[in-house]
């Protein structure tokens, strides 16, 4: 059960899954899982709780590859450039490069909050954690809830300003498995993009 708990480095891991608003607050979060768990296995997890993670009406949670096209998330297209710097100067060159240039631009969000969350409390980031794995969930849990009531304070000098964000083009979801993907909310996205593409493209003209 162990080396569930391992995913790709030497040391055991958590998977922490959190969503998170436009002003970096957590709200929610689910740690605890295995490190090697895939992301639709824990969003799956997730929902399934009683008091688990539930998706606003009329809204969409943007997710990573790894979650799959599903009612209420909206993942970007695979197998196309995603990350902010992998961009340079090189101009999108279809649809489905502009809709994950501007899924990528508003999905910063959380890398910024969890980045922030990491310079604020060091704690999280230690390869050798020095409490029980129990423990070691509720840390997580507790310092978002801080993190969280910081914030209604403002900005601080913890929190990544936006335009100094440099996103981490290294990050992967977990390789374990391959997401499965909703017919309709694939076909949505599909539709997203072909409308910014003609728009973007009426703009140009």
């Amino acid at each position: 059960m162990e080396a569930a708990f391992h995913g790709r480095n030497k040391y055991t891991t958590q998977n922490v899954m959190a969503a998170v608003d436009f002003d970096l607050r957590f709200a929610y979060v689910l740690a605890g899982r295995e490190g090697t768990a895939h992301d639709a296995v824990v969003l799956r997890d997730a929902l399934g709780r009683e008091n688990g993670l539930r998706v606003p009406q009329e809204k969409i949670y943007l997710v990573d590859a790894g979650y799959g096209a599903k009612p209420g998330f909206l993942p970007p297209f695979r197998g196309v450039r995603y990350h902010l710097n992998e961009w340079g100067n090189n101009p999108v060159q279809n649809k489905m490069e502009l809709f994950n240039l501007r899924h990528s631009s508003l999905r910063t969000t959380i890398e910024r909050a969890f980045g922030s969350l990491k310079r604020r409390f060091k704690i999280i980031d230690v390869a050798t954690p020095f409490f029980v794995y129990p423990t070691q969930v509720d840390i997580v849990v507790a310092l978002c809830t801080i993190q969280n009531w910081v914030l209604n304070d403002g900005i601080d000098e913890y929190i990544i300003p936006e335009d100094e964000w440099v996103a981490n083009i290294t990050h992967t979801s977990s390789s374990t498995g391959q997401a499965q993907e909703h017919a309709y909310r694939a076909n949505f996205r599909q539709g997203l993009a072909d409308q910014m593409w003609e728009d973007r493209q009426n703009y140009l003209h």
